[in-house]
């Protein structure tokens, strides 16, 4: 009796490597798209030391690109000496996710001029309050930032894993 389960089992574990490879034989035929055209492309910016990052749509769905926006805000006043919070002044603010650090630990976002379009810009970060970085200087409130997804665009600019 138990030979029999020891064959059933085997043949239904044979059928779902079959269907297995022929659903990923199936998912690489209809792919054939993203294997003619580069799912990065980089573009040189003038007089910049950086690049703009273009991804095919195929790319962007796979590293699940979300954005955000800066944009003016009262937040939370820092601590000052004795207690005292500081002026509720307003302040150009990013979701903290759109912050990335480099190698020397300066401060950049990836902008979206475009869809599909990436351009790291240099920040300077004031001070962190829970999910929200106060800057000091950056990109104008309105401007598209990308909040999830921005360390792969920095390993695709600066060539990371190739």
């Amino acid at each position: 009796m138990q030979h029999g389960y020891r064959t059933t089992a085997a043949l239904l574990l044979i059928a779902v490597l079959a269907v297995a490879a022929a659903a990923c034989s199936g998912a690489a035929g209809s792919d054939t798209e993203e294997t003619t055209s580069d799912p990065v492309k980089l573009e040189p910016v003038q007089g910049a030391e950086v690049s703009k990052v273009v991804l095919s749509p195929q790319a962007a769905e796979r590293l699940g690109i979300k954005t955000g926006q800066i944009r003016d805000a009262r937040p939370a006043g820092r601590r000052l000496a004795g207690g005292a919070s500081g002026p509720a002044t307003t302040r150009r603010v990013v979701p903290y996710a759109a912050v990335v650090y480099d190698e020397r630990g300066d401060t950049w976002t990836f902008t979206s001029p475009a869809p599909l379009t990436f351009l790291r810009q240099r920040i300077d970060v004031d001070y962190i309050t829970g999910a929200t970085a106060v800057l000091l200087d950056g990109p104008p409130a309105g401007t598209r930032v990308v909040t999830v997804g921005a360390i792969e665009l920095l390993g695709a600019e600066l060539g990371v894993g190739e």
